[in-house]
């Protein structure tokens, strides 16, 4: 896949800009969704700062080699709710939360350490195509029914708290989306179709926030599909205009943490890092993926150059640095990947762009409310997209593999039906996603197939 702009490119500033926000907006709606799930005085605004943050880091240790942006990450999501059991005080769990981000991201620098003496010949061969392509299409798959259930759903809420929006009407919001978006990448020309995501989304806002308007005037509440409080939540949290109606300091979790130090004790530290550790051995398998997924995609091995020891070295202390800033650990985004392809933009300034991007928009409370204010039909109709081209992109890591081998056949075949089907195992407050469980399986089945015999 021949790329517009390949990963040293360097777009023109008035590109760069647009392009940067195009990458915000492909992986904002993540990123922010996290925090608004934990709850626990974890804000939006902190995580955009936190993944900015991390972007950069992980963009130092890579070398600027790797165009891929990094967000909140939905696999601690239980790991993070773990950190508020018991009763604890919101400062010892603001605490937790940093505490479990520092061990997670000391896996991955542990694991770095090994990579660097000893290869990664090793990962080749317990992950090879017919292991990787599969979880990659997984990835994709696995998101398409959170991308469907957005795709007809508005944001304004009832009193009895059920959405105001008929499915129909935000599905037409979201198609909108999606048929701008596809348009434009198909037949635009120029600019136009280096930012398929920015226009359709501010189409599919535009129709949203037109039917929502005529909605209000007539009082028909089947129409209304964008909450339009949230500008007024955000801008006016005092009551009246002030300085924070335009520029605010999000709350960074590290401040609310340093009141929990003298909560903590050894019990606590031992049931975040049972709680963090596993999972970062998983998302490990995840981050391989994605690598592989990229390199297929910008026709380069970031395994080799910048190397997967340094992109996981970026990953984890980006991770850190992250949860520092807004609670949440980072991990690579499939949205940023799929950007990539869609667009076929893979330069790095663009990501580093958007990084700074994430981190100045953190402060700026308009902005953020307009973000936030973006409808879940609008984003699913984006998501479509997004996470079509991420399991399309695994499935054509299976071109060059013989499926007529049993080998390949059924290691293929495993993953496909376990990650599809859902399959999740459980210890405490550990889970194995399935996409984590689909890639163990597939591992043990191509080694347990390694001796197939080939004279048949």
């Amino acid at each position: 896949m021949k790329m517009i702009f390949d990963v040293e490119a360097k777009p023109k500033f008035g590109q760069l800009v647009v392009f940067a926000i195009q990458q915000m907006l492909a992986i904002m709606a993540a990123t922010i969704a996290v925090p608004m799930i934990i709850g626990n005085s974890l804000t939006p605004a902190a995580a955009m700062f936190g993944a900015g943050c991390g972007t950069i880091i992980y963009q130092l240790f890579t070398k600027f080699k790797s165009p891929v942006f990094l967000g909140s990450s939905f696999a601690f999501i239980g790991s993070m709710f773990a950190a508020f059991a018991g009763g604890v005080s919101m400062s010892l769990g603001l605490l937790g939360l940093i505490l479990g981000a520092i061990a997670a991201g000391l896996v991955y620098v542990i694991i770095a350490i090994v990579i660097k003496m000893v290869g990664v010949n090793w990962i080749n061969k317990l992950m090879p195509a017919v292991v990787i392509g599969p979880t990659v299409a997984i990835i994709g798959l696995s998101l398409a029914g959170n991308a469907i259930g957005d795709l007809i759903k508005g944001d304004v809420a009832l009193a009895d708290g059920a959405m105001a929006a008929s499915p129909y009407v935000a599905l037409i919001c979201g198609l909108v989306t999606l048929a701008v978006t596809m348009l434009c990448s198909t037949y635009g020309k120029k600019m136009t179709r280096l930012i398929p995501f920015i226009l359709g989304i501010l189409a599919g806002y535009a129709v949203a926030a037109v039917l929502t308007v005529i909605g209000n005037v007539a009082g028909i509440d089947a129409i209304k599909v964008v909450d339009f409080s949230v500008f007024t939540s955000y801008m006016l949290s005092d009551g009246a205009v002030s300085l924070k109606t335009f520029l605010s300091v999000p709350e960074f979790s590290f401040l609310g943490a340093m009141q929990g130090i003298s909560e903590l004790n050894w019990q606590y530290v031992a049931t975040i890092l049972v709680a963090y550790v596993p999972v970062a051995f998983v998302v490990f398998a995840e981050h391989v993926a994605d690598h592989k997924n990229l390199s297929s995609i910008i026709e380069r091995d970031l395994l080799k150059e910048p190397g997967l020891a340094n992109t996981l070295l970026g990953d984890g202390v980006g991770s850190m640095v992250g949860a520092f800033f807004g609670g949440c650990p980072n991990t690579t985004y499939g949205e940023s990947v799929g950007c990539v392809a869609i667009t076929k933009n893979a330069s790095v300034r663009t990501i580093t762009a958007a990084a700074i991007g994430s981190i100045l928009v953190s402060f700026i409370t308009p902005l953020v409310a307009f973000v936030d204010s973006i409808p879940a039909c609008v984003m699913g109709g984006v998501c479509v997209a997004l996470y079509g081209f991420i399991a399309v992109s695994g499935l054509k890591m299976l071109q060059e593999v013989d499926l007529n081998s049993n080998r390949n056949l059924f290691t293929a075949s495993v993953i496909l039906i376990a990650g599809i089907g859902g399959l999740t195992l459980s210890f405490g407050a550990v889970t194995l996603t399935s996409i984590a469980c689909a890639l163990i399986l597939g591992i043990l089945t191509n080694t347990m197939l390694s001796k197939e015999k080939t004279d048949r």
